[in-house]
């Protein structure tokens, strides 16, 4: 017998992948570091625990597979005949601390709250309190001076403040809020988020409260209520309460005079406290899997060398087929070490440590009539690693033919596959749009024949943008252009129109309060259709616990505070009259309460669909929900909805399209989509058919030190990733371009309307099909102003947005002010050119006070104080509108 030594194929033993997290909160234990496997935590400590490793067996093999063998050298071309390295994830637990402090600030007048956190990731902490009077478990934002630096404002009831690192050695991440003791404030409430995961952290699955007065019901999730310093103990834990308490009574007899003057605080007592838990949260990690294989010259066998740098027995359960269809068998001997038969369908194998290095391994020796190895990991009993959920597979025959043909250096086959995948789906576009391109110069104007192409060149484009984005960090430009040059009568693909919409919002924030909304929006109806609108967002039709809509309660109750059911009919029956499609706004992410549990919590639903707690998501940290953990954000003021439940899907697939007929919607605007998985929209639109829908995916822009980054690539790629996850199947709002004009605008910055490739810097750049494009809603204007769009310079954003390609939307409240005629001109304009949501753009100017673009060599524009005329050349110009710091042109 001979040892056989196996040469390293691996070039980069660890990956790590950016962390899907799940969480545990878990009271603190004792941590067993004395296992046999790595974790990679900072400052070399270890806070995990394994199962402890098999007996090392050393490889060995008979002499003639020595001979078999010999030196497997990979670095010969001439000998690996494939070589690839398939990266893999798997989940391994850390552990951490959490903690919890109250104690006085360092002026002594002032008491301090800390939060931090020793687990690495972006950790956020999104909180509230309540106030003396306060009923109920809902929380408002707190006073502006309590907010430290950094926090963002949610809505009207939380704030988010990221939590840093002090300096440079700390290990934890920590946020303190300074407030004054005699404040009205009663309570602190929070819950702690992994910005990078969406991972939660709670108590109990409720939020954390803390409170600031001794009167405070205790629902369960109430910490510090246990004086002094609970985590010290023996005459550490005396003298911290004598030092508590010395603090206290000295505080006490300079605030006498203070507190007495206000009744509310009278049974105000604060003592310090600090509590600490154990956090673990489940990582996701990477590593590698190397596959070479070799024919044997002398005996013409195939032998197949298998490494991985996963720690631990990896065991590799492995057989072999005979033909494409991939269907396993298991091969002759002779086997590896260590190898069983299973159930006489496959062999399992467990992988050899390596003699150096964190590595295991196997040498596999099969007769070349075998047309691929296959195989699967198992790491224990419940974990099984694929390959892009598929069984690795290794091609056998035919790889003496061409040496390297499967396999790159370096490469995966994962790059492989979807190179030449993408490359056929390409090829196949090219060749429906040269076919779209000889039906026109025929000038055969079937509709059917136009209609087909189009629809297969969408499907295919979403297509190659799922594989190009499972593989790159950037999306590639959008692979479909648009040739025809008069609009045509056609529907491009479920949910995204004809390409040639342009959105009314049909509401504002006040709209509710006259209670006959849509009876005066059908008197406008003539109106709106009149200024060239071609489809109209209505309001939340449901009944609602908020008389805005958004907080819907009996789904099948459409009798709302903007009218009922038979008026909302009678409002769809006119805008079809005119000419526009109409969109519901739904709110498919939460739903109010009908009843409480047993524990006194809002989830239990009445009315027609009259869900239990299965229907509320398991993590929301505000209700006992007995559903699975939610898919996305979490809107914390009302139950977030399980839309992994099959009955909920089923029940609303059906309210909508009881909406569909009933009402006679053609489309949706989707309410808060950041909190459910974009797959389970696509669903719901299959299921409803509409012919346009977008969602409001709403997430904070990036920033440095209160400045808006010039590059807002990671924003848009968070929104066409939704979009991507729906399949295509519904379009977004582009809150990267509004974001982008405010401060291009307000700072007189307009280089910022340019990205690093001299294209629009939104969604609309990457993918303007999908891309609604907008300046002002109901939240961010109206009397709510969340994200006013500067002041003075609205007409420079429509002048931007409605040139350019997207889908624009008009706020009710701009199309109904002294901004009309100027509106009405541009959207005239629009539809005079053709400018559609795929034209193209042609930056031709972005600089510190002016930006011009030439769109579809039709129309012209600028906007900014700046100077820009259109070249004068073959093309011919004139002015078809002008106003304060914008122009527009378009060819004779």
């Amino acid at each position: 017998m001979a040892a056989v030594t196996i040469d390293s194929l691996l070039q980069n033993p660890t990956l790590l992948f950016r962390p899907k997290a799940k969480v545990l909160l878990k009271p603190p234990r004792s941590l067993d570091c004395s296992r046999n496997r790595k974790l990679p935590l900072s400052r070399g400590s270890c806070l995990c625990s394994f199962n402890p490793r098999r007996t090392i067996h050393v490889v060995r093999a008979s002499s003639s597979e020595t001979a078999l063998i010999g030196n497997f050298d990979i670095s010969s071309s001439d000998d690996i005949l494939y070589k690839d390295i398939f990266p893999v994830k798997r989940i391994e637990k850390v552990e951490g601390k959490f903690f919890i402090r109250l104690d006085r600030s360092k002026d002594q007048h002032d008491w301090q709250f800390t939060v931090g956190c020793s687990l690495p990731g972006k950790w956020i902490l999104h909180w509230g309190v309540s106030y003396l009077g306060d009923s109920g478990s809902e929380w408002d934002q707190p006073p502006k001076g309590m907010r430290p630096p950094g926090s963002i404002p949610i809505k009207d009831y939380a704030i988010e403040t990221p939590l840093k690192k002090l300096s440079e050695g700390d290990i934890f991440h920590e946020v303190k809020i300074d407030f004054n003791p005699i404040s009205e404030i009663a309570a602190i409430h929070f819950v702690l988020k992994d910005e990078e995961t969406g991972a939660w952290y709670q108590h109990r699955g409720m939020d954390f409260k803390v409170p600031l007065v001794d009167y405070l019901e205790d629902d369960g999730n109430i910490v510090g209520a246990k004086r002094g310093f609970g985590v010290w103990s023996g005459a550490l834990q005396q003298f911290s309460n004598v030092l508590l308490k010395s603090e206290a009574s000295h505080a006490d007899s300079q605030n006498n005079s203070i507190e007495s003057k206000d009744s509310k605080n009278k049974n105000r007592c604060l003592e310090g406290f600090y509590e600490e838990q154990s956090i673990v949260k489940e990582v996701s990690v990477g590593n590698l899997v190397s596959v070479a294989v070799r024919k044997s010259p002398e005996t013409g066998k195939v032998v197949v060398c298998l490494e991985t740098d996963i720690p631990g027995d990896v065991v590799v359960h492995w057989g072999v087929c005979r033909d494409d269809a991939k269907i396993w068998k298991i091969p002759a001997a002779p086997y590896p070490p260590e190898t069983t038969v299973f159930k006489n369908k496959a062999l399992r194998t467990l992988l050899q440590p390596k003699a150096t290095g964190n590595r295991s391994g196997a040498l596999f020796t099969l007769d070349e009539e075998h047309f691929g190895f296959l195989f699967v990991l198992k790491l224990d009993d419940n974990t099984w690693l694929k390959f892009k959920e598929n069984d690795f597979y290794v091609p056998l025959l035919g790889t003496s033919s061409v040496p390297g043909q499967y396999g790159q250096s370096d490469s995966t086959s994962e790059e492989i596959s979807s190179k030449s995948y993408t490359d056929g789906i390409i090829n196949e576009i090219r060749n429906l749009v040269s076919g779209l391109s000889s039906e026109k110069s025929l000038k055969t104007k079937k509709k059917e024949v136009q209609e087909s192409i189009l629809q297969e060149i969408e499907q295919l484009a979403a297509e190659a943008y799922s594989i190009f984005r499972s593989s790159i960090t950037t999306v590639p430009d959008e692979v479909v252009s648009e040739t025809e040059t008069t609009k045509p009568a056609v529907k491009i693909s479920s949910g995204t129109g004809t390409g040639f919409e342009i959105l009314c919002q049909g509401f504002n924030w006040e709209s509710h309060k006259s209670r006959r909304w849509y009876m005066e929006l059908k008197e406008k109806a003539s109106e709106i259709s009149s200024l060239g609108f071609t489809v109209i967002w209505l309001p939340p039709p449901t009944e609602s616990v908020s008389p805005e809509g958004y907080m819907p309660k009996d789904l099948y109750n459409l009798n709302s505070r903007y009218g009922t059911i038979d008026e909302l009919k009678e409002l769809v029956k006119s805008l079809h009259e005119v000419g526009m499609k109409v969109l519901g706004d739904v709110v498919l992410n939460h739903r109010c309460a009908h009843f409480k549990n047993q524990n006194g919590v809002w989830n239990i639903f009445g009315g027609r669909l009259n869900w239990d707690d299965r229907a509320v998501v398991a993590d929301d940290p505000h209700f006992q929900g007995r559903g699975n953990k939610s898919s996305g954000d979490n809107f914390h003021a009302a139950p977030n909805i399980d839309h992994s439940q099959e009955f909920v899907r089923k029940d609303l697939k059906e309210w909508l399209g009881w909406l569909r007929e009933e009402i006679g919607y053609d489309g949706w605007r989707l309410d808060f989509v950041r909190g459910f998985w974009g797959g389970y929209v696509k669903d719901y639109l299959e299921a409803s058919g509409p012919y346009f829908a977008v969602g409001e995916y709403w997430d904070s822009l990036s920033y440095t030190y209160g400045e808006m980054d010039h590059n807002q690539d990671s924003h848009r790629q968070r929104i066409v990733d939704w979009i991507n996850a729906t399949n295509g199947t519904a379009g977004a709002f582009d809150v990267t371009t509004k974001g982008i004009l405010h401060s291009a605008l307000e700072r007189c910055e307009y280089w910022r309307l340019s990205d690093q490739k001299g294209k629009p810097p939104g969604v609309v750049g990457w993918w303007p099909s999908r891309a609604v494009t907008f300046i002002e809603n109901h939240d961010t204007g109206s009397t709510q102003g969340h994200w006013r769009f500067p002041g003075g310079k609205e007409m420079q954003g429509y002048a931007y947005i409605l040139t350019h390609p997207g889908t624009p939307a008009v706020f009710y409240d701009h199309i109904f002010s002294h901004h009309r005629s100027e509106i009405a001109s541009l959207i005239s304009v629009r539809n005079r050119n053709g400018i559609h949501c795929r034209s193209l753009v042609k930056i031709v100017k972005a600089e510190r006070d002016v930006y011009a673009a030439i769109i579809d060599e039709k129309v012209a524009m600028k906007i900014g104080p700046g100077y820009y005329e259109p070249p004068s050349g073959s093309q011919r110009w004139s002015l078809a509108l002008e106003g304060r710091d914008y122009k527009v042109w378009e060819t004779s």
